[in-house]
């Protein structure tokens, strides 16, 4: 009866164990997944090839949270959620990344987008500009920093606006490069 019992015990253990797929089975099929959604033949986006693969990601993320591959899907995840236009999602998990992994470079990176789902996918403006500004002083020494302060400058306008101010710009440049030019003229003369 001993032998019974423990012959029925191991049979259960290995089919939960055999049910749960393994690491690399999950790497494998977010890899397949990846590659069907970024070399469709048509460029038209696939939401359901899309939508599975935050699955996978999720998935793989909660299977192996210690794992070194699960910072980079969430970050994956985050990105793909903000490029579907779904900015509650991608704000979830842009926040989850910076609470998770607070030391990776990546953190910064998030704070950046969560400014530009605020903007552009939420349009709060008051939170997108609060965003942008909190990015700046905490990562003043970013490739975005420069890119934040612009952003808040430009919070709210058209491109036709913005492309008139940058016009007016070029032209008050224009006049002062030229009025630069006729007053060292003068003084050459004296």
């Amino acid at each position: 009866m001993k032998n019974a019992l423990f012959f029925i015990l191991v049979t259960i253990i290995a089919l939960f164990t055999g049910c749960k797929p393994s690491r690399e089975k999950s790497l494998k099929q977010i890899t397949e997944m990846e590659t069907r959604l970024s070399s469709s033949q048509t460029m038209i986006f696939d939401k359901a090839k899309a939508d599975s693969l935050l699955d996978l990601y999720n998935k793989y993320i909660q299977r192996f949270p210690k794992d070194s591959l699960s910072p980079k899907y969430l970050f994956r995840s985050a990105q793909l959620s903000m490029t579907m236009g779904d900015g509650p999602r991608s704000l979830e998990l842009f926040d989850r990344y910076m609470t998770s992994y607070p030391e990776n470079p990546k953190a910064s990176v998030c704070m950046f987008f969560k400014a530009y789902v605020y903007e552009n996918l939420l349009h709060n403006l008051d939170k997108a500009k609060e965003t942008y500004l909190s990015f700046a002083e905490k990562y003043p020494n970013s490739e975005f920093a420069r890119d934040a302060k612009i952003a808040v400058q430009n919070l709210g306008k058209s491109p036709e606006e913005m492309v008139r101010e940058f016009e007016a710009r070029q032209k008050a440049d224009s006049a002062r490069q030229a009025d630069s030019l006729r007053t060292s003229g003068k003084k050459r003369r004296k």
